[in-house]
Parts: structure tokens; sequence; C-alpha cells
């Protein structure tokens, strides 16, 4: 299980910032110490980013080639259980609650498939009724007539409702802690099985024990005010589960908070300084991994990271219910700031030197 207490501890112990030289000797080390990144998460020094970044560019290159991976979400239902209230979707939300029927998934899905994508990531609100799962089968079986690769991103389920989805075909579990703060957790958390802590803590490591392969984790920008607390955490806890887990292939997500509509929730700021920060000492320290970012980030953003550590892109994204097939009005459950298509995605990644890929070849 992973040991929260004890590299909270750590965190805490050592979050004094650097100067400048302690921050560039930091930076002619081939494998930095977890102090170290906490050192670096607490600078700011431009020169010692720019540096970074060369670094970061070099890994990747090195490990990814020049290669962007690009995935999209297809969110079937937005019907949840949880309270939470930074999030459109929450129960607490007076919205339409919708299902598209199996006969629109998969109109969806052929839709998304014309567009050259050969995985999809299945997305439902924290539904944690019978009915919910069994619903998320079915779409997963018609998933695996279009799509080699299939990922989810919806509440925690036991070692058992993951084992019989891996039977049918999934591959990855997109599962967030959100934060890792226990008293922020809670008071965003109003209701619901998410309430519970440690049972989305330790989901992810049953999902890995049912045979899932490609898990990615990450923390929401912006709940605690300590994000950089939240951001060490969560990757310690991608370092913890590769060690464990060594054959999984694992990615990291830093989303940023989003506006929906009707929100009234007061979050902390987390600006795109600190964005680049995370995304690249998280290059320096974990080489291999994969590094997402979505569409809650804008073009100019997406765009001038590629090539520092991002490996994996969303695109054209729809964050309501279905939408690619059709036109959908359903309530969204956050607000995208990337709305290019995805031919325009790939003729700005082509000019930046890199590819595009629809394959996910770490995967095959």
């Amino acid at each position: 299980m992973f040991n929260l207490e004890e590299m909270s501890k750590l965190y805490e112990e050592n979050i004094k910032e650097p100067t400048k030289d302690e921050a560039i000797d930091i930076l002619s080390k081939e494998d930095l110490s977890d102090v170290d990144f906490i050192k670096l998460l607490n600078c700011d020094d431009l020169d010692v980013l720019e540096m970074a970044a060369r670094e970061a560019r070099r890994i990747t290159e090195a490990y990814f080639g020049k290669n962007i991976f690009l995935y999209i979400p297809l969110y079937i239902s937005n019907y949840c259980s949880s309270g939470c209230i930074y999030c459109g979707y929450s129960c607490l939300n007076k919205i339409e609650r919708r299902r598209l029927s199996l006969d629109e998934v998969e109109e969806e899905m052929r839709a998304i498939k014309k567009k050259g994508f050969n995985s999809i990531l299945l997305l439902t609100g924290e539904d944690d009724t019978k009915e919910g799962f069994e619903y998320l089968k079915s779409a997963l079986k018609i998933a695996k007539r279009f799509f080699p690769e299939i990922l989810i991103e919806t509440g925690p389920l036991t070692f058992e409702g993951y084992r019989e989805l891996v039977e049918e075909g999934l591959v990855g579990v997109t599962l967030y802690q959100e934060t890792y703060d226990l008293n922020t957790y809670e008071a965003v958390h109003l209701i619901g099985r998410k309430r519970d802590f440690y049972r989305r803590l330790n989901a992810i490591e049953e999902a890995i024990r049912s045979g899932v392969r490609e898990i990615n984790i990450g923390c929401l920008l912006g709940l605690s005010t300590d994000f950089k607390r939240d951001v060490f955490l969560t990757i310690m806890h991608g370092k913890y589960l590769l060690k464990k887990y060594p054959k999984i292939e694992l990615s990291i997500s830093f989303p940023r908070i989003r506006p929906f509509e009707g929100m009234n929730f007061c979050y902390t700021k987390v600006d795109d300084l600190q964005f680049v920060k995370f995304i690249v000492y998280t290059r320096l320290l974990l080489k291999n991994i994969g590094i997402n970012i979505s569409t809650r980030e804008g073009k100019e953003l997406r765009d001038n990271l590629i090539g520092l550590g991002v490996t994996k892109m969303s695109a054209e994204s729809r964050t309501g219910v279905g939408g690619y097939a059709r036109d959908n009005p359903s309530p969204k459950q956050f607000e995208i700031s990337d709305d290019r298509t995805v031919d325009e995605i790939l003729l700005s990644i082509k000019s930046k030197g890199y590819n595009a890929e629809f394959t996910n070849w770490v995967m095959i």
C-alpha cells in the first residue's frame, strides 16, 4: 500500500526553496532523488527551468522518439452517485441525466473511428449502481469491435469488477485521486462512495491485479491550496506503482480545474509557469512514463509543450454525453480550452517536427 504519511512527511521536511546554484547542481545529476524533485518543485527560477526543459526534451526523444500519441474521450453517461463540488456531473447538480443507448454508443464509436483513432477512452459519472456497471460492460463490448485499445475513466471498481471488464477487452484505467490532502478531499466530496479516500487510493492496485496494463493517475490542480504537494504525492504514488508492478505502462496527468455551467466553487489558480514546471521536472525524475495533456489546456500552451515531456494529447474532445456523431446539447462535465479539430491538431504537431500517432505502439 502506498505510504501517504511517509511521503507527506518527506515533502514537509524538504520544502525549502533551493538556491539557483543548488538547483543547477541537481540538474547535472543523471538520476534525481525524491528530495531533488521536491526542491525543483519549489524553484521558480526561469534560467533553471529553461535548462531543465532542454534536458526534458532530450530524455523524451530518447525514450519516445518524436511521437505524440493522440487519444479521444467518449462520455457515454452522466449519471453520478457522488457529490463533488468541483464537477459538472455531481449528483448535487440539477442537470439532465442521460445514458447513450447502445445503438447511439455504436454510432458515436463509428464516428470516432472515421477520425482515425485506434483507441478510445470511455467515461461516465461516478455511477456506483449495478445498472451502471452492466451498461459500461455492454459499451465496452461494442468498443471491442472497433478499437484494439479500450480504456475507462469511471468511479473505482472492485477487483472482480475490473476483472470482468478485462475479460471483455479492457486495457487501461484512468483514475485520479483528485487531491492527496485528506482535509481538502473531505471538504470537496460531500456525499457518495467517493468520500472514501482510501478506497479510491487503493482501487488502482485492484485494477492492476485484475490484469489492467495501462494506468493513468493524477491530481486535479487547484483543489488543494498546496498544489505542489499534490504533484509530489502523485509522482511518488506513480513511483510506488512502477516499483511494485514493473510491467504496467504508467502515465501521469496534471489536469487543471475548468469551469462548468452553474459552478459555485472557489479554487486555487495554478498558472502556466507552475504547470510547465510540473511536466518538465516530472520528466527528469520519471524518464519512461507517459505524460498526458488534455483539451482542458489552451492550444498555444499545448503546442509549446510538444517535445518538453508530453507524450499523449487528447484531440477534438467533447465533455458532454456523445457529441461526435451528431450535435448533443447535454450538460458538459467542464468547458474545454482547445476546440481544434483533429486535422488542425495533426497539422500543428507536424509543424513542430513531430509525428502524430493513433496507435499506442508501447501497448502493442
